[in-house]
C-alpha cells in the first residue's frame, strides 16, 4: 500500500491538487485556472462556485492518475493553503453564495477603511488598515449586498473549500490572523472589532490550529481527512522550513510576500511591517512572523500579457528582459501600495519615456520593480528586527526565472537560494496535514527533507546598485497619492 499526503493549493489565479510522498517529492498535480472578474476599476471577484467546481476536479484528475499507477493506494490526509483575504458571503442553510467572492486585491472598501481607527487595529491585530484584509469586505457586502442576516455566514476561502467539502465551519490561526477581526494574542475574535465591523460572531467560523482533523470528505470511495490549513504564504514559510527565529522566505506569487519568522514573539513593526501568525500545529502554541506584502509583482507580467500584448507567455521575460531598463521604472501599484508604504492613493506608473524605449526595456522594468518592491520589504524588516538578513529562500512559479532570480540578489544584497521542491505553499500544507496523522513526526523530521535546488549571490557593483535603487524610490513617490 502506496501511502500520501494531498494539498489543495487555491491560488488567486487557479487551484492546484498535490499528491506528496514521506521524502516530500511530488507524486501528481493537476492544475486549474479560474475566471478574473473586474466589474469596476478597482474591483476584482471570482466565482465561489467556479472555485469549488475547479477544486473537484483537480483531485479527480488526481485520483484517477493515481489508479493508474498504482495498484494499492491511500491519501493519508489533506491540507489547505488559500489566497488570504479574499472573502466569501454564504447561506449556511443552503449552501449558496450571496455575491461573488470579493478579492484580496480589491480597492471598493476605501471608504470603509478611510473611517477606521488604525492604532485600535494594529494593537489587536498587528495589521496596518487596508482594503486588503478581509472585516472591511464582510462590512461591505452587509452593507450593500445582503439584505437578512439569517443563515449568513462569511468565511476565506480556506473555510469555502472546507465547509463545502466537509460542512464544517472553521478556520485556522493564520488566516483569521488577515482579517481585521482576530485579537493575534488572544487568537480569538475580538469582541470590540466584531462590533466596530457591525459583525455577529456567529457568522465566524470557528478558529483552530493548522493541524488537526476538521472532518472528511470523499476520495476515491474512502473518507479522507481535511486536516491541514495555513494561509498561502505562511504555507510557504512553513514548506520552506522556516521554523528558526530569523528564517526567511519571499513567494514570487501574484504578488510578492516576505516573510520572516520571529519565534514566539509578537514583534509588532515600526517600519510598515504586518505582524502575522506564522503557524500554529501545535494548538495554541503559535510561532509569529513579521510580513511585508506586495500586492502586483506576478500580476503586473500578466498585465504584458493579456492587457497589453507585449508578451505571449511569461517565459518570454527571462530573454526579453536581458537587456538594460533604458532608464524605465515602472511602479505596478494597481491596488495602491502595499509594504511599506500602505497608500490607497497610489496608482502604477511608467516613468523615464523616451523614443529609445522597446519593449525590452519595459519588460526589464517590470522585472526590476519585482526586486525593487522586496529590497523596500527587506530594508523595513531589518529596521524592525535589528540584524542583517544574509540570505533569503525563495519559491513561487517565478522563481525558474533565472534572470528574475539574479536580479533579485543583485537588487538586495542579500544570497538567494531557490528549493528542489518549487510549490512550497503546497508542501507545506501538506506538511501540515501529514503531522496531524502521524505521516512525519515533527518539524525537525521535515526540515532534515528540504533541499536547495540553486542559489544565487550577488554580483552588481555597489554604485550602480544604489543608483538604480534611487531612481526606483523618486518614481514610488512619482506614483503615491494619485487620487488625492
Amino acid at each position: 500500500m502506496e501511502r500520501f499526503v494531498g494539498a489543495i493549493d487555491q491560488g488567486t489565479t487557479g487551484t492546484r491538487f498535490m499528491v506528496f510522498d514521506k521524502e516530500g517529492n511530488v507524486v501528481e498535480q493537476a492544475y486549474e485556472e479560474h475566471q478574473q472578474i473586474y466589474p469596476k476599476p478597482g474591483w476584482v471577484e471570482h466565482d465561489p462556485q467556479e472555485i469549488i467546481d475547479r477544486t473537484r476536479s483537480v483531485i479527480e484528475r488526481c485520483q484517477i492518475s493515481l489508479n493508474r499507477r498504482f495498484r494499492e493506494w491511500e491519501i493519508v490526509g489533506v491540507g489547505v493553503t488559500n489566497q488570504r483575504e479574499t472573502t466569501v458571503a454564504w447561506n449556511r442553510r443552503t449552501g449558496k453564495p450571496l455575491y461573488n467572492a470579493i478579492v484580496w486585491q480589491d480597492t471598493r472598501t476605501k471608504d470603509i477603511c478611510d473611517k477606521l481607527p488604525a492604532k485600535l487595529i494594529r494593537e489587536k491585530t498587528g495589521l496596518a488598515v487596508s482594503t486588503y484584509f478581509s472585516g472591511s469586505k464582510m462590512k461591505w457586502l452587509l452593507d450593500n449586498v445582503i439584505k437578512s442576516r439569517e443563515d449568513v455566514i462569511f468565511g476565506t476561502i480556506d473555510s469555502w473549500l472546507i465547509w463545502n467539502l466537509t460542512k464544517e465551519h472553521v478556520t485556522d490561526y493564520t488566516n483569521a490572523s488577515r482579517t481585521m477581526l482576530m485579537d493575534i494574542k488572544k487568537l480569538e475574535w475580538d469582541e470590540e472589532l466584531l462590533k466596530l465591523f457591525g459583525i455577529d460572531e456567529s457568522m465566524l467560523p470557528e478558529i483552530k490550529s493548522s493541524s488537526e482533523i476538521y472532518g472528511f470528505f470523499e476520495m476515491d470511495g474512502k473518507e479522507v481527512p481535511l486536516c491541514g490549513a495555513l494561509g498561502d504564504q505562511q504555507a510557504a514559510l512553513f514548506g520552506q522550513a522556516c521554523y528558526e527565529k530569523g528564517d526567511a522566505k519571499n513567494t514570487f506569487g501574484t504578488g510578492n510576500f516576505l516573510l520572516m519568522n520571529t519565534g514566539k514573539d509578537v514583534a509588532f513593526s515600526d517600519a510598515g511591517l504586518l505582524t502575522t501568525v506564522g503557524y500554529g500545529v501545535e494548538g495554541r502554541n503559535v510561532n509569529y512572523a513579521l510580513e511585508g506584502s506586495i500586492a502586483v509583482t506576478g500580476a503586473a507580467v500578466q498585465w504584458l500579457r493579456d492587457n497589453l500584448g507585449i508578451i505571449k507567455t511569461a517565459d518570454e521575460t527571462e530573454s526579453l528582459g536581458n537587456t538594460d531598463n533604458g532608464g524605465v521604472y515602472f511602479v505596478p501599484a494597481f491596488s495602491g501600495l502595499f509594504a511599506p508604504y500602505w497608500d490607497m492613493n497610489a496608482r502604477g506608473s511608467i516613468l523615464g519615456l523616451t523614443r529609445y524605449v522597446r519593449r525590452e526595456q519595459i519588460v526589464r522594468a517590470v522585472l526590476e520593480s519585482e526586486c525593487y518592491q522586496s529590497r523596500d520589504v527587506i530594508e523595513a524588516m531589518e529596521k524592525d528586527c535589528g540584524f542583517f538578513i544574509k540570505e533569503i529562500k525563495v519559491d513561487g512559479g517565478a522563481t525558474k526565472n533565472n534572470l528574475l532570480m539574479q536580479l533579485f540578489a543583485d537588487i538586495s544584497g542579500k544570497r538567494v537560494i531557490r528549493p528542489k521542491v518549487n510549490e512550497t505553499t503546497a508542501l507545506g500544507a501538506a506538511y501540515a496535514a501529514g503531522l496531524a496523522q502521524d505521516y512525519w513526526k515533527d518539524t525537525h523530521e521535515l526540515k532534515k527533507k528540504w533541499k536547495e535546488d540553486m542559489s544565487f549571490e550577488p554580483t552588481m557593483p555597489e554604485e550602480k546598485k544604489e543608483e538604480l535603487y534611487s531612481w526606483w524610490k523618486k518614481a514610488v513617490e512619482r506614483s503615491k497619492s494619485w487620487l488625492e
